[in-house]
This record gives structure tokens, C-alpha cells and sequence, in this order.
């Protein structure tokens, strides 16, 4: 029981305690930073706190008081201003900052004698303070000369301060500030005022002074800008005295300069038109040879174009032949297709007997109905035989249009694929032929170029004695020259004109034919297109007319249709097997044919380019012509290296006069005579005689002897 007991008054302790706690703390109250709480308690005295406090309701009453910075402004400006020492009026604002003193007694004092609501009030403090310290700022004010306010301004703030106190029954003056300070503008003055009139008496002569002052030091300033100006200007007109010297004299130098550099240019330019118009003879001789050559290329050019139309031509033709044998064959192809559906369709005609006699045989118990089923079975075979015959005509029809249409379809395709073959073929002969006549036609440029250049070195030669010998003389000789020249460049012109002319005659006519050609064969093309199709609109038409009449009568004929189908198509399937070899062998002919006329076309070119050449040929097919390509490339190097290697031409030159190493070389191969020339040659000519080394050895004429 004594337990309990115990527990229980703990208990009760405790809430009470949490009681009185929560009580305490419902009744404790703060106040903000910069506030004062002054509680009135039942004592004489109130108590004050500056950070909180309990507050009882009903027994006791609490006030907060504001006693933060408090900012008191007066400003004195025009008639009101401030008038100083020496009776100058000064316009003034200055900045009072005024707080109730943080202690207890000087609270306790606010509060009782002013309250604690207007003690925070500005307008309170307006009232309070204003008078005092607008007397204390004129106090101080007459002190200072109205200069010394200016300069000594934190000695009239700590006078204003002390004159003020820092103990205002309460509060306390923390501290003062000027913030405007300006003379009051003399017309804002009372002249009627004695210390105005004094001011202003003052105000008068110092600012006179001050203007005199000023005057004297811009008039010093102006001569002072004057006297500066003129010894400028001096200065300024000798420098550029000695500046129109200078340029003169450097006028003259640069006249002689360009008088001595005009003579020697003129020098110049006489030398450079002498060498320019042994260029343009030059040039002129040049112009004539590239002429000479224009010419030869459009010769060659025409006789090639007329080798192209011949055998555009003979293509055509070979394709027009073509086109009727693949015809014929189908034709006979669509005979044999056609006997051979009229077989089958009698052996079903034979079954369809056989069948009508059994039929007859079924029905012998019959006797008083035989002629009945004799007319019956009569109608019936005579009906199977029209639709047969009517089935047969219309799977010979569609047939003939499908192998028609597959035949044709690969007639153009091998028709296209042999145009492409033969093209391809006469693309690589043209090109070949015109590579050789290329490099033939290079060489021939060459040698010509060569005697053009000799001819012209000589030229040159005799211009140069003639030049020795007088100039006079070489200038009527140039002009005589030139003259020529003009006639022959014109002459050349002519000529080449008239070549142009004629070449593009000839690739007209040659156009206008190949045209000719084309237009030809596209119309034949058209006239076997529109054939087929007529041919298949009118078996179309005619499968569709037995169709529909015979649609009828096929109902009761379905099984017998289907076994005639199956066996159509293995028949189908046997024939365009045999079609396929057929088309396989046609093509493999046609390859066999442009073959044959690529080699036709390569031995008429080849005829033609070496009618009278003692030519051995090696190999078959393309083989002959890039040997032949090879071997003129070697030739054309060969050439180049004699006429520009010296060494290559001593020897040369000692070769065909028997000298030297003529007798070494005889009967030396050809790989020994190149290694021979490669140990005296130099560094670029080694090159250019083992690559002709490596070509001969590709051609395998290596080996050939002297």
C-alpha cells in the first residue's frame, strides 16, 4: 500500500510541476532587440527588462518602450539660415541621431514622463527637442566664420554635441551630422537686416577681389598663349623653310634617278623587242607546223569516221539477218506446237469412243430404249467433240501466244545483248586504231617539230651575224621577215578553214547516215511489234469467242479437262526445256559470230595501217592489238631518248658508220645492245632505257638480234 501511496504523490508532484511550468511559460513574455518591457508589479517601483519577463494577467501590466536610433533632421535655409562669425547667412541641414538611454532609470524616467506610446513617436521628439538644438546649432554657429565651417567641421560638430549634452532626461544624443552646408545666395538676403547688410557688404568685396584676381590671371594667361603662338609660328615657318629646301633638292636627285633610269629602261626595251620579235618568228613557225598537223588529224579523223559507218553498217545488216532466221525459227517452233496438240486431241477424241462404247455395253439390258440411248450417247460424243475441238483450239491459241511472247522476249534480249557485244567490240577497235594513229601521227609531229626547230636554230643564227653587222640591216631583215610570216600565218589560217570545212561536211554526212540507219531499223523494229500484237489481239479474241460459247457444255467435262491439263503440262514442260537449249545454242553461235567480227574488223584496220609493213603476228583475240599498242609506245620512247640523249646518238652515230662499237654490237641481242647503252648513259637516260628494256621483255622481242 505504501508503494502505491508514494507513487501517487510523485504523480501529483509532477503535474503540478508541469503545471506551474506551463503556466510560467504562458506568461512569460519577450520583447525584440532595441525595446525596453516595463512591468508594473504590485511594488513601488515598476520593473524593467531588455530581454522578457513573466506577466501575470490581471495582477500585473507590462508596456514596451521603443529605444532604438532615433534620426532628428533640422534644416535652416534662405532668411532662416545660420549666421555665423563674420554675419554670412549659411544654408544648413544637419542630422541629429537620438535614442533613450539603454539603462533602467533613464527607461523608468521616459516612461513617467512621457510614456511609454509617445516616447517612440517622432513627432514627440520633434516637439522635445527641435527648440534646443536650433538654439545650440546658432550658438555654435556664431562661434565659426562661415570659412571655418567648411574646414573645422568635426570641431563644430563636437561643439553643437557639447553645447546639446549628451543627457537629454532620458535620452542621449549619440551623435550629429552635416549633411548640407551651402552660403545662402545674396538675393535671398534682407539688405533692411543689419548682420545681412554686413554679410553682404562682405560677401561683395571678396568676390570683387576674387573676380580681380581671376581676371589678371586670364589676361597673363592670354599674352602668356600669344607670345607662346608666336614663337611656334617662328618655329613652324623655318622648319618648313628647310622643308621646301629639302623637297626641292630631292625633286632634282629624283629627275636624275629617273633620267638615268629611263635611259637604261629604253636600253632595255630596245634589247626585248628584239627579243621579242625573234620570238614571234618563232612563234609564227610553230603556228605553221601545228597547222601542218590540224590538217594530217582531220585526214586521219575522217577516214576513221568513214571505217565507223562501215561497220555500224555491216552490224545492222548482220542484225536485220538475225532477227529474220529467229523468226523463222518460231514460226516453225508454233507449226511443231500446234501438230502436237492436234495428236493429243485425236487420242482424246479415241478415248471419248471408247468411253461412249462401254457406255452402250451398260446399258445393253435395255433393248427397248437402245436407239433412245444410241441418240443420247450420239448427242453426247458429238457435243465432247466440239468442245474438245473447242478446248484443243483454245490451248493451241494460248499457247501459241505464250511461246510467242517468251520467244520474242528472248529474241530482244539476245538482240540487245548481241548490240552491246558488237558495240563494245567496235568501241575497243576505234579506240585502239585511234591510239595507234595517235602515236603515229605524235611521231610524225615530232620529227617534223624537230627539223622545224633545226631550221629555226639556224634562223636565229643568221639574225645574229646579220645583227652583228649592222642594225639597220637587221631591222630591214626583221621586217621582211615579219611580212612573210603575216602571209604565211594568214595562207595557214586559210588552208586550215578550209579543212574545218570539209571535216565537218564529212562527220555531218556520216551523222545524217548513221541516222538514216537507226531510223531504218526502229521502223522495222516497230512493223514486227505491231504484227505480234495483232497477232495476239486476234488470238486473244478468238480464245475468247470459244470460251464463251463452249462455257456450257464444259460443266459435265470437268475430270476429263483436269487429266488433260496435267498432261499438257508435262508436255509444256519438255518443250520449253528443248526452247531453253535451243536459245542456249543461238546465243553461244552469236558469241562465236561477234568474234569473228571483231577479228574481221581488227585485220581491216591492221590492213590498212600496214599494207605494205612486213608484220609478224602473235597471239589471238585482243592480244595482237595491245602487243601492238605496247610496241608503239615503246617506239615513240625509243625515238624521244635518241633525240634527246647524246650519248644514245654517239653511239648511234658509230653503229651506222661501222666505227667503234659497230662491230661490238653485231649480232648482239637486243636486251644486250639496251644494257650496253645503259653503262654510258646518265642518270635520266639509265631510266628511260630499262623501262624500254622491261617493254621488250613484256613483248618478248627481247631477245632479237642484228
Amino acid at each position: 500500500m505504501a508503494p502505491v501511496f508514494v507513487i501517487a504523490t510523485f504523480a501529483v508532484i509532477l503535474v503540478i510541476l508541469v503545471g506551474i511550468a506551463a503556466v510560467v511559460v504562458s506568461c512569460y513574455k519577450k520583447v525584440d532587440q532595441g525595446h525596453a518591457l516595463i512591468i508594473n508589479k504590485m511594488q513601488a517601483e515598476p520593473t524593467v527588462t531588455f530581454t522578457g519577463g513573466v506577466v501575470i494577467p490581471v495582477i500585473h501590466r507590462c508596456e514596451v518602450m521603443n529605444i532604438s536610433m532615433k534620426t532628428l533632421e533640422i534644416d535652416r535655409r534662405g532668411k532662416e539660415g545660420l549666421i555665423c562669425k563674420d554675419n554670412i547667412r549659411a544654408d544648413i541641414r544637419v542630422s541629429f541621431f537620438v535614442k533613450v538611454n539603454k539603462m533602467q532609470e533613464d527607461v523608468l524616467k521616459v516612461a513617467q514622463s512621457i510614456g511609454c506610446t509617445r516616447a517612440s513617436d517622432p513627432k514627440t521628439l520633434e516637439e522635445l527637442f527641435v527648440a534646443k538644438f536650433s538654439e545650440a546649432l546658432k550658438t555654435v554657429g556664431k562661434r565659426l566664420d562661415f570659412v571655418e565651417l567648411y574646414t573645422q567641421r568635426d570641431a563644430f560638430k563636437d561643439q553643437i554635441i557639447d553645447v546639446i549634452g549628451r543627457d537629454l532626461e532620458g535620452y542621449i544624443l549619440t551623435d550629429a551630422a552635416i549633411d548640407y552646408l551651402e552660403q545662402t545666395p545674396v538675393e535671398l538676403l534682407d539688405k533692411d537686416n543689419i548682420l545681412d547688410a554686413q554679410g553682404i557688404r562682405k560677401i561683395t568685396d571678396l568676390t570683387a577681389k576674387q573676380n580681380i584676381s581671376t581676371n589678371e590671371l586670364r589676361q597673363t594667361e592670354r599674352k602668356e598663349l600669344a607670345r607662346q603662338n608666336l614663337e611656334a609660328d617662328e618655329a613652324i615657318l623655318e622648319l618648313e623653310k628647310r622643308r621646301a629646301d629639302a623637297e626641292a633638292k630631292q625633286q632634282r636627285e629624283i629627275a636624275n634617278v629617273r633620267a638615268r633610269e629611263k635611259a637604261e629602261s629604253d636600253k632595255v626595251a630596245a634589247e626585248e623587242h628584239q627579243k621579242a620579235e625573234l620570238a614571234r618568228i618563232k612563234s609564227n613557225e610553230e603556228i605553221e607546223l601545228s597547222e601542218v598537223n590540224k590538217s594530217r588529224q582531220l585526214e586521219v579523223a575522217t577516214k576513221d569516221k568513214e571505217r565507223v559507218v562501215a561497220i555500224k553498217t555491216e552490224q545492222v545488216e548482220k542484225e536485220r539477218d538475225l532477227e529474220v532466221i529467229a523468226r523463222q525459227r518460231q514460226v516453225e517452233l508454233m507449226r511443231i506446237e500446234k501438230e502436237k496438240a492436234l495428236e493429243v486431241e485425236k487420242k482424246n477424241i479415241a478415248d471419248v469412243v471408247r468411253g461412249r462404247i462401254a457406255v452402250e455395253k451398260n446399258v445393253a439390258e435395255e433393248e427397248e430404249r437402245i436407239k433412245t440411248l444410241r441418240a443420247t450417247a450420239e448427242a453426247d460424243r458429238k457435243k465432247e467433240v466440239m468442245v474438245t475441238l473447242a478446248e484443243a483450239e483454245a490451248q493451241e491459241s494460248l499457247v501459241k501466244d505464250i511461246k510467242a511472247a517468251e520467244a520474242q522476249e528472248k529474241v530482244a534480249e539476245f538482240a540487245a545483248r548481241e548490240r552491246l557485244v558488237m558495240a563494245n567490240a567496235a568501241l575497243e577497235a576505234a579506240e585502239k586504231e585511234a591510239q595507234a594513229k595517235i602515236r603515229l601521227a605524235d611521231g610524225q609531229q615530232a620529227e617534223e617539230a624537230a627539223s622545224g626547230l633545226a631550221a629555226a636554230r639556224v634562223e636565229e643564227a643568221k639574225a645574229n651575224a646579220l645583227e652583228k653587222t649592222g642594225l639597220a640591216q637587221a631591222r630591214v631583215t626583221r621586217e621582211q621577215m615579219s611580212a612573210e610570216a603575216e602571209g604565211d600565218e594568214v595562207k595557214g589560217l586559210a588552208e586550215a578553214k578550209v579543212r574545218e570545212a570539209k571535216a565537218a561536211v564529212v562527220e555531218r554526212e556520216g551523222a545524217a547516215e548513221a541516222e538514216a540507219i537507226k531510223l531504218r531499223a526502229l521502223a522495222e523494229a516497230e512493223g514486227k511489234k505491231a504484227d505480234a500484237a495483232a497477232l495476239e489481239a486476234q488470238g486473244v479474241a478468238e480464245a475468247r469467242a470459244v470460251k464463251e460459247r463452249m462455257a456450257a457444255e464444259a460443266a459435265g467435262l470437268a475430270d476429263k479437262l483436269a487429266a488433260m491439263k496435267a498432261m499438257e503440262g508435262a508436255a509444256r514442260e519438255h518443250e520449253e526445256f528443248r526452247i531453253q537449249l535451243d536459245h542456249a545454242r543461238t546465243i553461244q553461235l552469236a558469241k562465236v559470230d561477234a568474234q569473228k567480227a571483231i577479228a574481221d574488223a581488227q585485220a581491216r584496220i591492221l590492213g590498212e595501217a600496214f599494207k605494205s609493213a612486213d608484220i609478224k603476228i602473235i597471239g589471238g583475240e585482243s592480244q595482237f592489238m595491245d602487243r601492238f599498242t605496247n610496241a608503239a609506245m615503246v617506239g615513240q620512247s625509243a625515238e624521244a631518248f635518241m633525240d634527246n640523249s647524246p650519248s644514245a646518238q654517239k653511239v648511234l652515230e658509230s653503229v651506222t658508220t661501222g666505227e667503234g662499237m659497230g662491230n661490238l654490237l653485231t649480232n648482239a641481242s637486243l636486251a644486250a645492245v639496251l644494257t650496253k647503252l645503259m653503262s654510258g648513259a646518265d642518270d635520266s637516260s639509265k631510266d628511260k632505257l630499262a623501262k624500254l628494256l622491261e617493254e621488250a621483255k613484256a613483248l618478248g622481242i627481247d631477245g632479237l638480234r642484228s
